[in-house]
């Protein structure tokens, strides 16, 4: 892949402010920092049009709560489709982490989304897009 340069013209005070941005986040260049923000723009342009996404949907969970398992599993199952992969955690004795990799057509991993966020029990359900190129 070609590598382009590029100029960008800001004002004194926002690129003293994206430094401390880049060094806060540990970015080794402000061309990586702005590549990131790029990327990140795009795949949530994609979200919006309903074009494919690629991403990870993150929760935790007291596995002891009844019916939470069940019922996580019943919404992986009715959503096979969109799932890629999915990690289990164990934090606690009682507490799971669960990280699902996703991908398709926004609107389906929208419909899983609101599948988990109805389960009682799920915490912090978190959708996190990544650029993908799925297309």
């Amino acid at each position: 892949m070609k590598t382009t340069r590029f100029g960008v013209s800001v004002d004194d005070e926002l690129l003293k402010r994206f430094d401390r941005f880049v060094a806060d986040r540990g970015f080794p260049t402000r061309s990586e920092a702005i590549k990131n923000l790029m990327l990140e723009a795009i795949a949530r342009e994609e979200w919006t049009k309903g074009d494919e996404v690629a991403g990870s949907v993150t929760f935790s969970y007291d596995h002891h709560k009844p019916g939470v398992v069940e019922k996580l599993l019943q919404a992986q199952h009715d959503f096979g489709e969109s799932i890629v992969c999915s990690q289990h955690a164990h934090l606690t004795h009682s507490e799971c982490l669960e990280t699902i990799v996703v991908r398709g057509k926004s609107k389906q991993i929208e419909e899983f989304l609101n599948s988990l966020r109805h389960i009682k029990g799920l915490n912090n359900v978190a959708l996190t897009v990544a650029y993908s190129d799925v297309r």
